[in-house]
Parts: structure tokens; sequence; C-alpha cells
């Protein structure tokens, strides 16, 4: 079983988060950001990657923390569960539509976390969360799951649907790329020998 487990307790939040790449899309996801909540559900559900997310946050400061650290710990418990990346795909990349939206994901389970976004909101806020969080949330799981991210919006109008296909889009390109191909032989697709570094 390929699985991950990160407890993360700062003086900001306190968070557990559980995840099986193995899985089946199951979810049960508590952050206390509703909005936040529903996407990391999303990201579980079209993955197949099980997530157990809980967190505790200083939500009476702001929602920043809670954000950014629910995102860094997903991405260490990601990195985690994919060990050195025998056999994975390592690729992936999905065109998400979504009503009038259309998002485009690509990304490399290389072990480099390299970011690029294309992205705008034209409201301050989905539901209570933040919007402007939404690329540091992408930025950070990026960042500690060890992945080259490139999200892009081609076009669309709707706030909640711009957000929606990005996180579908990511979630089906993780998919593709955790998947073990069994022509590999378990061997970590990199010429090198290994991934990261």
């Amino acid at each position: 079983m390929r699985t991950g487990r990160i407890e993360r307790k700062t003086a900001e939040t306190d968070i557990l988060v559980e995840v099986n790449l193995d899985g089946t899309g199951t979810y049960d996801v508590s952050t206390g950001i509703g909005f936040l909540d529903h996407m990391v559900e999303q990201f579980a559900k079209h993955s197949l990657i099980d997530v157990m997310l809980k967190v505790n946050g200083d939500l009476h400061v702001d929602q920043h923390h809670t954000t950014e650290d629910s995102a860094l710990a997903l991405g260490r418990a990601l990195s985690q569960a994919l060990g050195d990346k025998g056999g994975i795909a390592r690729y992936g990349s999905a065109h998400s539509p979504m009503d009038e939206t259309l998002a485009r994901v690509a990304l490399d389970l290389s072990g480099r976390p390299y970011f690029v976004w294309k992205a705008a909101f034209t409201q301050a806020k989905l539901g209570e969360w933040d919007t402007e969080l939404i690329e540091h949330w992408f930025h950070s799981i990026a960042q500690t799951a060890g992945i080259t991210l490139h999200c892009e919006v081609l076009y669309g109008q709707n706030n909640h649907h711009i957000c929606e296909a990005l996180y579908k889009g990511f979630a089906r390109a993780m998919r593709i790329a955790v998947e073990i191909d069994p022509r590999k032989g378990g061997a970590v697709p990199s010429t090198k020998g290994q991934l990261g570094g």
C-alpha cells in the first residue's frame, strides 16, 4: 500500500492528514473553511486518492495559515506515499471543462518543485474563502510534494467554475501521474535512476 501520514502541529495550526494513492477517492475533510473542504474533496474524488484531512487552525486571525499549512501537510503525505517513485507514470495532464470554463493542468512528479500559475479571479471570496489563497494552496502543495506544476485557465467567467476546474484538472493529472506502469518493472522513471535533487 502506498500510503502517507503526516501530523503537523504549530502555534498556528494542528493538522492530521492521511493519503492512500491506491484508493477509491474516499475522503474525510474538515479544515474549517467550507469551500476549501469542497475542493480537497473534489481532488480526492477525481484523483482516486483517498484523503483524510483534519485541520484546527487560527481562523480567528484569518484563513492564510489554515490554507497554506493544509497544503504543505497534504503535499508531504503525498511525497511520503510516493516513496522513491519506482514504477510510476510520473507525468500527468488534463483539460478540465466546467460549463463555460476550461482549465489545463500539467505536472511532473519530478521531486523538483516548480510552479506556474495563469489564472485569475474577479471576486474576493468563494463562500468564505479568500480567492487570493487558491494560488497559494497550489504553490504550497507543489513545494512539499516535489511537483513541477503548471495550472492555467484557458477561458472562463464564473469564479466557482474556474476554481473547481483547476482542482479537478489537478486531480485528474495526479491520477495519471501516480499510476503504476507494469511495463516499468518498478524502475524509477528517470535516466538518472532517481527523482529529485
